[in-house]
C-alpha cells in the first residue's frame, strides 16, 4: 500500500515537472522566429550557366549574385557559376532548353537564344527598333518587359532581371558603309536565326551562319567579308585585326535575360524568392552598368588600334529603315501585334 501511495505521488510530480516544461516552451509548439529561420530554412546549392568567359561583364554579374546570396544567407544559399556554357556543352540553345526543363538552375542568355524556345522572342531585337539606351531601359521596364517575363514564365523561366550585350554593330574589311548599297554583294557572318538571314537579305549582302568560333578565321583567310556583333564582342575577340571597317549603326539590339528555373523558383519560400528577385535584379543593373561604361573605352581603343569607325547620320539610318521594313511586315503575325507594339512604344 505504501509502495503504492509512494507510486502515485512520483506519477503526480513527474506529471507536475513536465506541465511546466510546456508551459516554459510555449504549450510544445514549433514556432518558426526570425532568431531560428536560417536554421529551418531550406539549403541549396545551384549550378548557373553563362555564354561567355571569366572575363565578361556577363560572369562578373553571376559572380556577383552567387556572392550577395550566399552573404546574405551565410552560405545557405550557394551558386556556382559556369562559363562558356560548360553544362551544355558550349552550346547556348541547349542551355536555355537546359534552363527551362530545369537540368540547369539558372543561366545569363540573349533573348536571341531564346528564339530557340519562341520565335516571338526576336522582337527584342528587331531591326532599327531603338535608337539609344534610354528607349530600351522605358521599353524593359515597362509592358514590353513585362510581356517577356509573362512569355518566359510559360517556357519555364522565371525573369529575375535584364542584363545587356549591347547594340549590335558591323565589321568588314571591304568598304566603310555608310548606305545600303555599300552593303550590296558583302558576305557577312549572322546568328543563325532566321530573322536575321531575311534581314541581311533584304540588306543586299550574302549572309553565312557559322559558329562564332570559327569567325575570326575565316575573316582573316577572307572566306567572309564581315560579322555583326555588339563592341564588346569585337573587342575581346580582336576582331580589329582583320577588319578594317566599323560601322556603329546600332542596327538590332541584344538583351540579356537573368533567369532562374520557374519549378525551382516557385518552390521557394516567400523569403527566399523575395531575396533572388531583389539581388537578381540588381545584379542584372550591375551588369548593364558596367557593359555601357566598357563600351565607349572599347570604341575608343579600336580607333587607336587602327579601325575606321562610322557613325550614320540620322538620315542615314532613316534609309537603312526603309530597306528593312519588309521584315516588320513579315513578322510582325509572328511576333504578336501586341507585343511588337509594346516595343515600340516612345
Amino acid at each position: 500500500m505504501r509502495f503504492l501511495k509512494k507510486g502515485k505521488v512520483l506519477f503526480i510530480s513527474l506529471i507536475a515537472v513536465v506541465s511546466l516544461v510546456l508551459v516554459a516552451c510555449g504549450g510544445g509548439e514549433t514556432t518558426n522566429s526570425s532568431s531560428n529561420s536560417n536554421g529551418d530554412a531550406k539549403a541549396y546549392n545551384l549550378k548557373m550557366s553563362v555564354t561567355v568567359g571569366d572575363g565578361s561583364t556577363w560572369y562578373e554579374a553571376a559572380k556577383k549574385l552567387a556572392d550577395d546570396l550566399e552573404k546574405e544567407t551565410d552560405g545557405r544559399i550557394k551558386i556556382e557559376v559556369f562559363t562558356n556554357e560548360q553544362l551544355s556543352g558550349g552550346d547556348s540553345g541547349k542551355a536555355v532548353e537546359g534552363l527551362a526543363k530545369g537540368s540547369i538552375d539558372l543561366t545569363f542568355n540573349s533573348t536571341i537564344i531564346y528564339s530557340i524556345l519562341d520565335p516571338k522572342f526576336g522582337v527584342a531585337s528587331a531591326p532599327f527598333l531603338f535608337d539609344n539606351h534610354e528607349q530600351v531601359d522605358k521599353v524593359f521596364a515597362g509592358k514590353g518587359g513585362e510581356l517577356i517575363k509573362q512569355l518566359l514564365a510559360e517556357k519555364g523561366v522565371h525573369v529575375l532581371g535584364y542584363g545587356e550585350n549591347g547594340f549590335r554593330q558591323l565589321t568588314n574589311s571591304k568598304v566603310n558603309v555608310q548606305s545600303p548599297e555599300n552593303l550590296n554583294g558583302l558576305k557577312i557572318r549572322i546568328p543563325g536565326i532566321t530573322m536575321y538571314t531575311d534581314l541581311f537579305r533584304e540588306l543586299g549582302t550574302d549572309p553565312a551562319t557559322m559558329t562564332f568560333s570559327e569567325v575570326f578565321t575565316a575573316l582573316q583567310q577572307g572566306t567572309i567579308d564581315g560579322q555583326e556583333n555588339p563592341i564588346d564582342v569585337i573587342y575581346s575577340s580582336k576582331l580589329n585585326e582583320v577588319q578594317q571597317y566599323l560601322t556603329l549603326w546600332n542596327y538590332s539590339y541584344d538583351p540579356l535575360v537573368l533567369g532562374i528555373n520557374k519549378e525551382l523558383y516557385d518552390s521557394m519560400s516567400d523569403d527566399d524568392k523575395a531575396l533572388f528577385d531583389r539581388l537578381g535584379k540588381e545584379a542584372a543593373a550591375y551588369q548593364v552598368q558596367i557593359a555601357r561604361e566598357r563600351e565607349t573605352e572599347q570604341v575608343k581603343e579600336l580607333e587607336e588600334k587602327g579601325m575606321t569607325i562610322y557613325t550614320p547620320t540620322s538620315e542615314e539610318i532613316a534609309a537603312f529603315k526603309e530597306v528593312v521594313q519588309p521584315i516588320y511586315e513579315k513578322y510582325e503575325s509572328i511576333w504578336g501585334t501586341d507585343l511588337l507594339q509594346a516595343f515600340q512604344e516612345r
